[in-house]
């Protein structure tokens, strides 16, 4: 796919620094797909330990969802069991997804996760993957869906009504200061959010034990009403309702709040033993996950009336914590500590939007590709962090106050069941076209076609029309399904316009050239050949 200076990937690594001028002449920087198999250095440092980079996935995957789903899950589950059997089911899901991503990860450790495995599988039609991951990062990567839970729990802890301007100021002034700390302070940044990640599994921990002492003390809650909902084995499923229309859209809210057990992948140049801490760090996150999302459920089925839960909204946190500790303590600390857990969320997720950023701009995908791809003038991604800030920022200011928040879940899950399927269907047939590629971790396959036939059900889920002709969040029922298709779409045309029609019309093709910036970062440049 890379024509220029050709090199032996077996002798000579990539260079993460300009050449010396004593250096062979024969020995130029390279960025062959070939050279996705060797680890890459960044020219940011290899600064994440395992630690570090369990918090990176642990507080992606703990972000608003956990705090402000479980009502809408509940709502069109229609029961306490059928809610709960949700939430293992995804976690089994997001197992499939998991070992996919761990398999390619182990693979091909480097930086920019599905962007580096698409580009790896599937190289004809030439640059269609990178176009396709170009769009989508611009147009869908971004950080509103916590930014948002952010400003509505801080409103709610000081008891201010919200009002659309202090609502999306909270969310926005949140998003700016994220992306001015981890542009212009790496290590800063990052010991923040190791700080905020595991003040969220404290405060997981916590509420978990809350719930617990309530139920084993039988303690009364406010309003002087038994805190235990005691219910049969019949009870616990009563209402249950099993229509996949409404059952594939809670699994998509499920699904989003495990999202973030491939982050680690997005970031590979800057981890210490990538292999060995993927492996490791990934199990370990979607276990811890998995257990902490079934005791909150049950801590919130315990103390809020089922009633209570399902029109709750996204405060459903915010009324445990108001039936157990009171007005005072329940409607004020606490909320604010899950404010503090969002934007935690938030700061992980720009951490690894801006890294796949970066490696898009690498590969000449960008307008200014050479200065969103240099780590000037602050030794960080500002290029990429820039470019995560303005759709977020976007999506943040535009759109009405509302069920906006629903809406944008669905839109950022849906396209994204299109790049699980083709990194699935690519993981087997790179199996059988190249056996000779290193696997230091092998996914079960029977689990890889599961996730296939997965992601083929939650594609067609959203056009199963419910029962009432519209979904919980005030849109047409397949709204989100119809705009992320259209934005597939967009991207294939972007590209056939691109890469193809205007080549071919003004005598020229498209082709990539190699440098290296003066911070020690390899680029592509896309640049015009007239045909001879």
């Amino acid at each position: 796919m890379h024509p220029t200076h050709q090199i032996d990937d077996a002798q000579q690594p990539l260079l993460s620094s300009p050449p010396s001028d004593d250096t062979d002449d024969n020995i130029k920087p390279t960025r062959d797909i070939e050279d996705t198999v060797l680890p890459e250095t960044a020219s940011l440092g290899r600064n994440l330990s395992w630690t570090s980079a369990y918090i990176l996935v642990i507080s992606r995957i703990i972000g608003s969802g956990i705090f402000a789903t479980p009502g809408s899950i509940v709502k069109a589950t229609g029961s306490v069991g059928l809610s709960l059997l949700l939430w293992v089911g995804g976690a089994l899901i997001s197992g499939c997804a998991l070992i996919v991503g761990l398999e390619y990860g182990c693979m091909l450790p480097r930086s920019g996760g599905d962007k580096v495995y698409l580009e790896f599988t599937y190289r004809h039609p030439r640059f269609l993957a990178s176009t396709l991951v170009t769009v989508h990062a611009v147009l869908l990567g971004f950080t509103a869906s916590n930014c948002i839970v952010f400003g509505e729990y801080v409103l709610f802890a000081l008891r201010i009504e919200p009002s659309e301007l202090s609502h999306k100021a909270l969310a926005l002034g949140l998003l700016t200061a994220i992306t001015i700390i981890h542009g212009c302070f790496l290590k800063t940044g990052i010991w923040i959010q190791n700080f905020l990640g595991w003040v969220k599994v404290g405060l997981i921990l916590f509420m978990s034990l809350t719930g617990l002492y309530v139920v084993l003390f039988q303690v009364r809650t406010a309003g002087d009403a038994p805190a235990l909902q005691t219910v049969s084995w019949d009870g616990l499923w009563k209402g249950s309702n099993w229509e996949w229309g409404a059952l594939s859209t809670a699994l998509f809210k499920v699904s989003y709040s495990y999202t973030g057990l491939q982050n680690l992948n997005n970031v590979l140049n800057e981890v210490k033993d990538p292999v060995r801490t993927l492996r490791t760090v990934a199990s370990a996150s979607l276990l811890t996950a998995c257990l902490l999302y079934l005791l909150v459920n049950i801590a919130y089925f315990s103390v809020v009336p089922l009633d209570e839960v399902k029109e709750s909204g996204q405060l459903v946190a915010a009324l445990f914590f108001e039936r157990v500790f009171g007005l005072n303590f329940g409607r004020t600390v606490l909320p604010l500590a899950i404010a503090i857990s969002a934007a935690g969320n938030v700061m992980v997720v720009t951490f690894t939007h801006a890294r796949v950023n970066q490696e898009i701009a690498r590969q000449g995908f960008l307008p200014y590709s050479r200065l969103l791809s240099s780590s000037k003038p602050f030794g960080a991604p500002l290029g990429g962090l820039i470019v995560h800030y303005i759709p977020s920022f976007l999506v943040i200011a535009l759109p009405p106050r509302g069920d906006v928040y629903n809406f944008i879940l669905d839109v950022e899950g849906y396209p994204g069941q299109f790049a699980a399927l083709a990194t699935s269907f690519g993981l087997i047939w790179l199996r059988w076209k190249r056996s000779d590629l290193k696997r230091p971790f092998k996914a079960w396959l029977p689990a890889v076609w599961i996730r296939i036939a997965i992601c083929f059900a939650l594609i067609a889920a959203p056009f199963f029309p419910p029962t009432d002709g519209h979904a919980d969040v005030g849109f047409f029922y397949a709204t989100y399904a119809i705009v992320g298709i259209g934005i597939i779409l967009f991207g294939i045309l972007y590209w056939y316009l691109t890469f193809a029609v205007i080549p071919y019309w003004y005598g020229y093709m498209v082709d990539e050239q190699v440098d290296v910036l003066s911070d020690g970062t390899s680029i592509t440049r896309l640049v015009n050949i007239r045909n001879k």
